[in-house]
């Protein structure tokens, strides 16, 4: 969790990808994860596949299942992820869903995550109020951020009780949709912006879903700390392989 405070300090937008594990081959994750950090991108979230994903575009749920029938697994993730510290100092955050989590144990999953140095995890099916009854305490005792999200339907109230419950940045859902399945910002996702920012939250922001190139990296952090671009990298990878990284990275500011 300390690497995602100490990035969220540094006077710059940060540059957030996220990208499957195990795609487009088994033994891809490691590799693609060495490229991101030498080409300058600031945090990874490590998409972990899941069969049901709820919040995932058909770019990224295809991605999953290929990943799958590569046969990634949590067991098989966490053997590549091992020694990953030798390697990458950048925050790594496991997205995923929890059943896959939940199967795995809780407290396991957590502390395997510790372990390997992930800094924190992005669960879109886990409810808030699940997470303070039942996981929070095990969330602080691996030292793992839970990152929430917020969407523009999200109600001030329970956007403030969401700022209280986290403690490194919360994901903001662009527009009430699937990833990849909008591209640039109307006039509404700028209000929507202004008006997160307008609430002084104590996390920082860092916005996802409709950002695909350097105008919409540009328009996403006018007011928020960073951005996260997943099904735009996926589609690169698919075209042209780990060899499109540096290329697709440069574009992006």
């Amino acid at each position: 969790m300390k690497r995602i405070q100490t990035a969220l300090q540094q006077d710059k937008k940060l540059l957030s990808i996220y990208f499957t594990a195990g795609y487009p081959n088994l033994e891809d994750t490691i590799p693609v994860l060495k490229s991101l950090e030498e080409n300058g991108v600031d945090m990874v979230e490590i998409g972990l596949p899941f069969s049901d994903p709820l919040a995932d575009g058909p770019t990224i749920q295809a991605s999953s299942t290929e990943a799958l029938k590569n046969g990634m697994t949590t067991d098989i993730l966490f053997k590549q992820l091992e020694g990953i510290r030798h390697h990458i100092s950048i925050p790594l955050i496991i997205m995923g869903y929890f059943n896959p989590v939940l199967q795995y144990g809780v407290e396991a999953f957590c502390k395997k995550c510790a372990e390997i140095g992930i800094d924190g995890l992005i669960l879109p099916d886990l409810p808030l109020a699940e997470y303070n009854l039942h996981y929070r305490e095990l969330f602080e005792k691996y030292n793992l951020a839970n990152i929430f999200l917020i969407t523009p339907q999200t109600s001030e109230e329970r956007i403030r009780e969401i700022d209280a419950a986290s403690n490194g940045f919360i994901y903001m859902v662009s527009s009430a949709s699937t990833t990849g399945a909008t591209s640039g910002f109307a006039e509404e996702q700028i209000s929507y912006f202004n008006r997160i920012d307008g609430l002084q939250l104590k996390n920082p922001q860092i916005v996802g879903f409709g950002i695909n190139n350097a105008e919409t990296f540009s328009q996403a952090t006018q007011k928020a700390k960073g951005a996260i671009i997943g099904s735009a990298f996926i589609k690169a990878l698919t075209k042209d392989g780990l060899t499109g990284i540096s290329p697709f990275i440069k574009r992006l500011r």
